[in-house]
């Protein structure tokens, strides 16, 4: 499936955008109206340069004691951001997503124009049905092919008591 086919891409709200040389406060109090865990930085054409996660905040700016009324959002931002086209798919960006440990993946055009935002909540609140039945699936299998084979050994040893009855 891909990204654009899900109801969740379809139904979400613009992502909360900033540019680079808004400062920090700023920022996080739009965040903070929200209630975002993350502002997508943008350039003048709406192409993804950066992103600030609450984790950026706490690690840069609370941690090392900055100004968040002087410091602005580039001087703190994740600016190698992944980003995914609404074509891709959805199962392998849930999966790198999972293996390199970031929750938010901003959706982009061509261009590298913000378009969304998807969560990795956004992925597995769909994913966790669809796995469910999975597992069931392998359950059922599992357990088919393992009662076939105890069929077949029983058959085995009902046929190996009848030879020694008749032999002895």
């Amino acid at each position: 499936m891909k990204i654009k086919d899900r109801a969740e891409y379809k139904t979400k709200p613009k992502p909360m955008t900033c540019k680079p040389d808004e400062t920090v406060r700023a920022a996080v109090l739009r965040m903070s109206e929200r209630n975002y865990g993350a502002i997508i930085v943008t350039d003048g054409a709406e192409r993804v340069i950066g992103m600030m996660t609450e984790r950026d905040v706490m690690n840069r700016v609370v941690a090392e004691k900055r100004d968040p009324d002087a410091t602005r959002v580039s001087e703190v931002m994740t600016a190698d951001v992944r980003c995914a086209s609404a074509d891709d798919d959805y199962v392998g960006w849930l999966r790198i997503m999972s293996n390199e440990r970031f929750r938010r993946l901003p959706i982009v055009d061509a261009e590298g124009r913000l378009l969304n935002i998807m969560t990795q909540g956004d992925f597995v609140s769909y994913s966790w049905p669809e796995l469910l039945d999975r597992a069931k699936t392998l359950a059922q299998g599992t357990w088919t092919s393992s009662y076939n084979q105890l069929l077949i050994l029983g058959g085995i040893l009902i046929y190996t008591v009848i030879l020694l009855g008749v032999v002895t």
